[in-house]
């Protein structure tokens, strides 16, 4: 006799295929961002500042929209708002003219906002079904299908740009990004299916009649502690593929490739690490972080392809890590009724400390890649002392 899939694993999967078509959607443009921001009349200075302030809008806000959706409990409206904006900004690229690098930048900034909104409520409902399958198994599964889009989407912008092959890059971008409304209506349709299957996701987890405000115990701090750690030494992809582009390592057509592998790690690492998470909790975090730590030593001083490619498989590795049992780990500590505030302060923390870090790399990169490179892994092998000296469940 078969075993029936639970309505839980149900939601999971589907809100995984959700997440599959969104990062088909904006990790493609995460490949390619960069050099069309350049072709729009964007100077390096005025990418790296936007870059970083999606990334501190993206992450920063995600505390007020957290605490937001815990004290209305409006799980829903939240998460197909912000998937909204996040899966429409990006397709709407393709209206920017050869000058428009304010408008880019400015689309630049709603996608991550929509992030922002979405992110705490997304994962909040996410880990209401987790506690039934396995909160470590559930969100590597979750992470799984999400970058199989992240693989999928650049993938899809290389065979585009193959077959074009036009003199004019700009116009090559354009169509890309035009191309990517594609899968962001699919996005936007699957998340409709899902809500209307599942309009009450809370109700997966059993809960206290009253509300329980957030409260920062010490192993919570501790673990945030560790995490900023982890996040200031973990050098944006942006800063990674400067350095390539700088070392003429790879051809402009095999940037997205590159990224794809980056993705395809990182599901990889996803799963592996979450299934880890459920058995070993404070070992599974320890061992992804050490093991991603020396990615900078490869990407950023090896100077040929061989190490360039393991310096991005390394990096994939820890995006791995943090988007499955860096989550899962919130799940663990925080009550379910103020876990959105929980999440909030996770994802916000997070965003701050890979702003500062990912500023500070980028200023010691025109100083001294050497003091860059020892920064990077110092910050993360002091993340997994944090994570050693305080597991994030009982085991």
């Amino acid at each position: 006799m078969k075993r029936r899939i639970s309505a839980a694993m149900t939601f999971i999967v589907l809100f995984g295929m959700v997440s599959l078509f969104s990062d088909m959607t904006h990790e493609s443009a995460n490949s390619i961002r960069g050099a069309f921001l350049a072709l729009t009349g964007a100077s390096a200075a005025v990418i790296g500042f936007v870059s970083g302030l999606g990334e501190l809008v993206g992450y920063g806000l995600r505390y007020v929209f957290g605490w937001l959706t815990d004290r209305t409990r409006r799980y829903w409206p939240m998460v197909l708002f912000g998937y909204t904006l996040d899966v429409v900004a990006v397709p709407a690229l393709a209206l920017v003219d050869r000058h428009g690098w304010v408008l880019a930048c400015g689309l630049l900034i709603v996608q991550r906002l929509g992030k922002a909104i979405k992110k705490p409520a997304k994962d909040t409902v996410m880990s209401f079904a987790a506690t039934q399958e396995g909160v470590g198994k559930s969100f590597a599964i979750q992470e799984l299908l999400d970058q199989i889009g992240a693989v999928l989407g650049p993938v899809l912008l290389y065979l585009i740009m193959l077959f074009q092959r036009r003199d004019d890059a700009f116009s090559d971008y354009r169509t890309c990004f035009a191309f990517l409304a594609i899968p962001g209506a699919i996005t936007l349709l699957l998340l409709w299916v899902t809500y209307k299957k599942f309009p009450h996701p809370e109700n997966f987890e059993p809960e206290s009649k009253e509300y329980i405000p957030f409260h920062l115990d010490k192993r919570f701090v501790v673990y945030i502690v560790g995490v900023c750690l982890f996040a200031f030494g973990f050098a944006d992809y942006s800063l990674v593929v400067m350095h390539f582009s700088r070392l003429h390592l790879f051809t402009a057509d095999v940037l997205p490739l590159l990224y794809a592998l980056a993705m395809l790690t990182d599901a990889v690492s996803a799963f592996v690490f979450g299934w880890m998470y459920d058995r070993h909790a404070r070992l599974s975090l320890v061992v992804s972080t050490l093991v991603a730590a020396p990615f900078a030593v490869f990407a950023f001083l090896g100077g040929n392809v061989a190490s360039a490619v393991l310096g991005v498989v390394l990096w994939g590795i820890g995006m791995g890590a943090q988007e499955s049992i860096l989550k899962a780990a919130v799940t663990t500590m925080v009550p379910k009724r103020s876990r959105a505030t929980g999440y909030g302060i996770f994802e916000c923390c997070f965003g701050a400390a890979w702003f500062l870090g990912s500023w500070l790399l980028g200023v010691l990169y025109d100083q001294s890649l050497v003091s860059m490179v020892v920064v990077s892994v110092v910050a993360q092998l002091l993340a997994a002392v944090m994570f050693w000296w305080k597991e994030p469940k009982e085991e």
